[in-house]
């Protein structure tokens, strides 16, 4: 019997990362000591006071069916969020909540998006943009940005990859894999682009709290009503919360992209899981001394990670601005042996990393650039401190 999968399903393309997760489960399995590099998640805990509202609202019977859109409450809570944070003005019915931040992707997506329709995403991106965009029938187009201006698109390079079939703009900032933050004078540019031409504008800032160096975070759609009217904003509670597993993200857009998000909602999932919104408002509504504390730790992991990365042979990256990773450039060793095995991409020299000292890092492939590797700073310091021992000490007998 031959079974036949649809279209979407044969076009996704499979994680690129799998041979290196499969291999670091496998050493894990074996008891070595494997240093990692690539959660793209805070090893912090939850904080306290929002288990303790998840707990109150077991106790409470709060377990029972919400809104498709999320809870009142919530949405109130996100409100203020915006306005305290950002200066924006939404109401309850522009948000909606959904289970992570992916999920909120994929609802936009979905509700914007018809066959063939183009949606502009800057190289390096987050592996998930592409086949989330393919999944909703649109077609990625891919704008490579130069290293020069820290992997941000710039008006003129946003200017050529527009088409007549063009519907969409993706931006990250702060930005996975590159830590790179758009200044206000950089969204300005793309928002006078998008206006002009009537182009909507996924803003995914899901790594908003993390920032370093005492900047600010700048949302597109606090540029002026016309662009906020065609922003569709995703964020979430995994990243600044330490809630990944609690699955809660959330989009703020205007009333007709909403009530077309959440109507996609109700049919596929109903809602995000009551005791996750219950526990997001009691963290939205309460102190934010356990983000800021957590940042602080992240600035502190990123200065040592920078500057040991940098002052090691072959490697050369850009200070990150905000999330938690550096995108190290590894193209001086493409091309040349280590360990007697011929370096050809980025997963090779991942896998090598992998193989030989223990270290597990992601593939810049996974990103859309082949000669990078990232390093997730979201590990113990004594990971980092550790890991990047072995990786000096690797690299120093294996690069002349």
């Amino acid at each position: 019997m031959e079974i036949q999968l649809s279209n979407k399903a044969s076009n996704i393309t499979p994680s690129i990362t799998l041979a290196i997760t499969a291999k670091l489960n496998q050493m894990i399995k074996e008891g070595r000591t494997v240093y990692g590099f690539g959660a793209g998640e805070p090893d912090f805990d939850t904080p306290e006071y929002i288990n303790t509202g998840a707990i109150e609202a077991i106790n409470k019977g709060f377990t029972r069916y919400t809104a498709a859109e999320g809870t009142l409450e919530l949405r109130n809570a996100i409100c203020s969020k915006l306005k305290r944070d950002n200066n924006l003005d939404y109401k309850p019915n522009e948000i909606v909540v959904s289970s992570g931040a992916k999920h909120s992707l994929s609802n936009a997506f979905a509700a914007i998006l018809n066959p063939q329709d183009e949606v502009i995403v800057p190289i390096p991106y987050w592996v998930s943009y592409t086949e989330i965009i393919k999944l909703n029938d649109g077609v990625p187009v891919l704008v490579h940005t130069k290293k020069e201006n820290n992997f941000k698109i710039t008006k003129e390079e946003l200017l050529d990859a527009i088409t007549e079939k063009t519907k969409v703009i993706l931006l990250n900032t702060p930005n996975n894999p590159t830590g790179s933050i758009y200044s206000k004078e950089e969204l300005q540019d793309i928002a006078d682009i998008a206006v002009e031409k009537n182009l909507l504008v996924v803003s995914d800032e899901i790594y908003e709290k993390l920032i370093y160096d005492g900047r600010k975070h700048i949302s597109i759609a606090e540029l002026g009503e016309d662009i906020k009217q065609l922003t569709i904003i995703i964020n979430g509670m995994s990243k600044a919360y330490a809630m990944t597993g609690w699955r809660l993200g959330y989009s703020a857009a205007n009333e007709k992209i909403t009530k077309a998000m959440s109507s996609i909602q109700s049919h596929a999932v109903s809602h995000p899981s009551s005791i996750t919104q219950y526990a997001s408002t009691v963290a939205l509504n309460g102190p934010q001394d356990d983000v800021l504390n957590m940042v602080k730790e992240f600035e502190k992991r990123r200065n040592y990670m920078y500057e040991r990365l940098n002052s090691m042979p072959g490697l050369h990256c850009i200070k990150p601005e905000g999330a938690f990773y550096v995108y190290v450039d590894i193209s001086e060793y493409i091309g040349k042996k280590m360990c007697d095995t011929e370096i050809q991409t980025s997963m090779d020299f991942s896998y090598i990393l992998l193989e030989k000292c223990n270290i597990a890092v992601i593939p810049g492939s996974a990103f859309g650039t082949d000669n990078f590797m990232r390093l997730s700073y979201a590990t113990s310091m004594e990971t980092i401190i550790v890991g990047l021992d072995k990786l000096e000490e690797f690299l120093q007998k294996n690069s002349k």
